[in-house]
């Protein structure tokens, strides 16, 4: 275990290297941080956090930068989430308010996080796997062909046509919509296949084929294992951390464009905590010089998705979890009222 005055010492190390993005001596320490101790004791205690892995010497400078080890060490027991002063808090809630849809309410969320914390923003859509029915919509597009539409309770609506295997009346149809809807609105994705799998028998006999089809087609929605859809933004950001990225940028923006590695890095989308994962601790090779903020958002206490930032290991910790878990709440809100 670091004693207090060594964590004091690393915990200085790694603001003024985020501030200053430079290697940090033990005489610009001591001038300014009031560490209470003589330079030549800075100097050992630097000494030994070097030994234990928390910073490191980049080339010959007399300066030490911070290690994966030392960020993951300020992450846990030094770094307090900053808070959003009273017009941050303002300026995020004005410009989510204004969102039309979930589209754009994803959207506005992305350049919002890339915007406030000058680093790549991520944006899960909400999982259907987690989501709610709504709303059924049926709508006749021809004698023989239908709209299946499904308005999830976060927003989300997706929409199939079904080509039915004989013609389907609009009496019929709106006694399809009615039933389906006292079955399913307001239920569990994963809850309503039992709810429905006797519907076809309420119908006539010449009706039953295509209730089963619009059944097939509302079932098949429900599971789709290519829901899980992601909005990405302020990509352009990084090229102002060039040097913090020892070989070359692209593979960092190769990895950006892998949508698997990004569901990865957020995470389980049920996990609402906070996480932080710095450098090495990001499993993909490409990904070894950033790390990645990501919380969990969604209405009712529960997340349904996650949203985060990527940036290179030299970053504003406290204020980059202050915005991201603000934004997070925010959007939570806004699907809560949708």
């Amino acid at each position: 275990m670091l004693s207090e005055r060594r964590l004091k010492v690393l915990r200085a190390i790694v603001q003024d290297y985020v501030g200053t993005e430079e290697p940090v001596g033990s005489k610009a320490l001591t001038e300014r941080h009031n560490l209470g101790v003589s330079p030549a004791t800075v100097r050992n205690d630097m000494a030994a956090l070097e030994d234990e892995g928390y910073i490191a010497q980049p080339h010959t400078s007399a300066g030490r930068i911070p290690t994966d080890k030392g960020y993951r060490l300020f992450v846990d027991k030094l770094a307090g989430v900053k808070p959003m002063t009273a017009p941050e808090r303002r300026a995020i809630q004005n410009f989510l308010d204004g969102a039309v849809d979930l589209d754009d309410v994803v959207a506005r969320t992305v350049r919002l996080l890339a915007q406030l914390t000058r680093q790549v923003a991520v944006v899960q859509y909400p999982s259907l796997t987690r989501s709610t029915v709504r709303h059924v919509e049926l709508l006749s597009l021809a004698p023989a062909r239908l709209m299946l539409v499904l308005i999830t309770d976060t927003g989300r609506v997706e929409q199939r046509l079904v080509d039915c295997p004989a013609p389907f009346g609009e009496p019929s149809l709106a006694d399809l919509r009615a039933r389906l809807n006292s079955r399913v609105a307001g239920r569990r994705f994963t809850d309503v296949p039992p709810l429905v799998e006797d519907l076809p028998e309420a119908f006539e006999a010449e009706d039953r084929g295509t209730v089963s089809t619009v059944l097939s087609t509302l079932l098949e929605t429900l599971v789709e294992e290519n829901e899980e859809r992601l909005m990405i933004g302020g990509t352009a950001n990084l090229t102002r951390f060039g040097h913090d990225f020892p070989l070359t940028i692209r593979p960092v923006l190769e990895a950006l464009e892998e949508q698997v590695v990004l569901l990865k890095l957020l995470g389980e989308a049920g996990d609402s905590g906070m996480i932080v994962r710095i450098g090495h601790e990001n499993a993909y090779e490409g990904l070894n010089s950033t790390s990645v903020v990501s919380v969990g958002y969604g209405s009712g206490g529960e997340a349904v998705a996650k949203l985060g930032v990527v940036g290179p290991t030299r970053m504003d910790y406290p204020g980059t979890m202050g915005a991201v878990r603000a934004v997070a709440r925010y959007v939570g809100q806004i699907l809560a009222e949708s």
